[in-house]
């Protein structure tokens, strides 16, 4: 028998891929399509919104029944439900949401030691391997060497800077000694912006559909080293976001990250 899957935010883009590709990977059985209060898809047949067909599960506010695995990828604000649900169910959450609070973190962590979490900011393969080689470098590059994160999203996009900058930055925070988030600047202005020892600079661009683009840059008197990652479709993140959810299925209680699932730890 497959394992069962229900899908949180399941009308949104990401929502609609994850369930469309999970019926074509024919991993998973869709026991549950969630939205929020009022949305006006309430009742939608979750195949039909998502474009793979009937799946007779129908979108509703709450869960109809239990399930192996939820896939989160809501707003901020319905992050404690689903954690609060899946702990008290036992069932196991991989979740991308991004701009949860330090309450919503708490939960998580709290959550964590009932169940199995996966937690990322980006559920990407491509761009979790990125978050893993920039630490590495900065490492390697030492502290003459400024660094620089650009992201690009699109124009719907609530949260800036995005979840996977902040990681970025967590990571070369970690690999140098730098203080998150005391060391970070936001975009520059004013006359006298110049750059600062000691800091890393974040921009964010919201324009057009653009799904994702991020980019390291490493620069010193003389050279540029960059790395960067663009997301074609959000497809990518749709198989992430599955592929942690199948890993998942037989871990113990515990908060893991993308990191663990493509086992670079």
């Amino acid at each position: 028998m497959k394992p069962k899957l229900i899908v949180r935010g399941a009308a949104g883009r990401m929502g609609r891929r994850i369930i469309a590709l999970a019926a074509e990977q024919g991993l998973f059985q869709l026991a549950g399509a969630i939205e929020c209060p009022g949305h006006p898809s309430l009742g939608a047949d979750a195949g039909e919104l998502a474009g793979c067909g009937k799946l007779e599960i129908t979108l509703a506010e709450r869960p109809g029944q239990t399930a192996d695995v939820m896939i989160d990828f809501s707003l901020p604000q319905a992050a404690i439900d689903s954690i609060t649900f899946c702990a008290d169910k036992g069932i196991k959450l991989a979740i991308g949401t991004t701009g949860l609070s330090d309450a919503e973190k708490d939960a998580l962590t709290k959550a964590s030691k009932k169940i199995a979490i996966v937690q990322a900011a980006n559920m990407s393969l491509g761009m979790n391997l990125l978050f893993n080689i920039v630490g590495k470098a900065a490492a390697a590059l030492g502290q003459d060497y400024d660094v620089e994160i650009i992201e690009a999203h699109h124009r719907f996009k609530k949260d800036a800077p995005s979840g996977s900058a902040l990681s970025l930055a967590q990571a070369l925070c970690k690999a140098t000694g730098l203080k998150y988030p005391d060391c970070l600047v936001y975009g520059r202005d004013g006359k006298d912006s110049t750059r600062q020892n000691g800091t890393i600079g974040i921009h964010a661009v919201r324009a057009g559909d653009i799904t994702g683009e991020h980019s390291v840059i490493f620069s010193t008197l003389g050279e540029t080293v960059a790395f960067s990652h663009s997301a074609h479709s959000r497809d990518t993140f749709a198989r992430g976001a599955l592929k942690a959810a199948k890993w998942l299925l037989d871990k113990p209680a515990g908060l893991y990250d993308m990191q663990d699932v493509l086992g670079l730890k």
